[in-house]
Order: structure tokens, then C-alpha cells, then sequence
């Protein structure tokens, strides 16, 4: 279970009920996800992990790393699980991947697995940018990512965010020269801090059940307990 759950991040104001109900909705349909910022600490990791809380039960989470050697931990065969990369980044951490270990992650999504990842961007076309242009994926595997979710860290310190908010929430509809067409689902107004609906998703199955279902759970975890 990870330290915080969706329902913690909309108490704390991190991300509205809809915000939460689609994240949710995503990886209850086994989604690929990506998460992005420009400081660290910025709850890239916490998002992930509060997501994938919500996959089908029994889901495996396979966490990758070159310390597994060069098959960096990916099941030989698919098991419709989620291969988990702490980050893209290039760095000496074993778990954070850069090259053609990226782009033996995402070869293995065309074998039914689903992604769930992070990386530093101040922007969509950034992120993109990185992972086709930077690591080399090509643009169909790339397009493999469903939702993408860009959070600010507030305050004068990056090191001590006073505050998090999912700042822009985009599903991806495809992918051309390493440069994503997507929606843009969820923003958040900073003058007024409030978040705001734009389009709806047209690849998230969000019209059943487990959207509504999730967008109720996470209001009233919004909600001050009656007294």
C-alpha cells in the first residue's frame, strides 16, 4: 500500500475528485501513465504509486532497474502487469533508465504490458521530447502512453514544497515526429487555485461505472467528517 493514497492527495488539495477519478479510472484499466515535473520532490513517485493502487487486484508491479541485469526485471513472458520505471532520467541510479534501456521498456509494451513512469519536464512536448527524440522510442510506442500528469511544487523552496498541485492532466491521442497530439483534460488555475475540467477523455473509458464510482469516493474524501 503506498504511504499516500488519491484520497490523501485530494485532502491535501494536490488534485481535485475528477483529477483523482481519472488517475484511478487509468489504472483500473491497466492505462499507461506518465508523470512529470521540473524539481524533485514534487510527488512524481507518490502519484504513481497512489495510482496504481487502483489497478484490477492481483496486477503485477514490476519494478525495473539495470541491477537486475539486461533484462532489467521484465518478465519473459506478459502477465498484464505494470513495468514500473522509478524514472527517465540519465543518471548512475540503477532504477532511473536513459537510452536503450528506455527503449527496451517501451518494445515490451507492444507485448500487452503497461507502463508506469517519470520524468522531469515543464511541459508536455518536453516530456516527449525526451522519450523520442532523447532516448530514441519511436513514435507508435511512445503513443502507448495514455494519460500524462504535470504537478507544480509550490513554494519559495523547492527542496520543502509548502504545497503540490496537478497542474495540467493530458490524455494522448497520438504521437508524430516525437511531438504528442493530446487532449488536454484537467487544469488548474493558480490565480485562483481551483482546478478546472477542459475536454473530456476519449480513451479513458470514463462514461461507466468505476469514473462515477471513483468521483464519489473522492468527494467525500474531500469532505470535512460531519460532526
Amino acid at each position: 500500500m503506498p504511504e499516500l493514497m488519491l484520497a490523501d492527495l485530494v485532502r491535501n488539495g494536490t488534485m481535485s475528485p475528477a483529477i483523482a477519478a481519472t488517475i484511478a479510472t487509468a489504472a483500473a484499466e491497466r492505462r499507461s501513465l506518465l508523470v512529470f515535473a521540473i524539481p524533485r520532490l514534487a510527488g512524481k513517485t507518490t502519484t504513481l504509486r497512489a495510482a496504481l493502487a487502483h489497478a484490477p487486484a492481483g496486477t503485477p508491479v514490476h519494478e525495473l532497474s539495470e541491477a537486475q541485469g539486461p533484462g532489467l526485471g521484465i518478465p519473459g513472458e506478459p502477465d498484464g502487469g505494470y513495468l514500473f520505471v522509478s524514472e527517465i532520467a540519465d543518471t548512475p541510479f540503477p532504477d532511473y533508465l536513459w537510452g536503450e534501456p528506455v527503449r527496451r521498456v517501451f518494445d515490451a509494451l507492444e507485448r500487452g504490458f503497461a507502463l508506469a513512469t517519470a520524468l522531469h519536464a515543464p511541459g508536455i512536448d518536453e516530456a516527449f521530447a525526451q522519450i523520442c527524440h532523447a532516448n530514441g522510442v519511436p513514435d507508435t510506442q511512445a503513443a502507448r502512453i495514455d494519460l500524462a500528469v504535470y504537478i507544480r511544487a509550490l513554494g519559495p523552496d523547492w527542496r520543502a514544497p509548502t504545497a503540490r498541485r496537478v497542474a495540467a492532466v493530458h490524455e494522448i491521442q497520438s504521437v508524430t515526429n516525437g511531438v504528442p497530439r493530446t487532449r488536454y483534460l484537467y487544469a488548474w488555475d493558480d490565480e485562483h487555485d481551483r482546478f478546472e475540467t477542459v475536454e473530456a477523455p476519449t480513451r479513458l473509458g470514463t462514461a461507466g461505472g468505476d469514473f462515477e464510482r471513483f468521483v464519489d469516493e473522492f468527494t467525500r474524501a474531500a469532505s470535512p467528517p460531519a460532526e
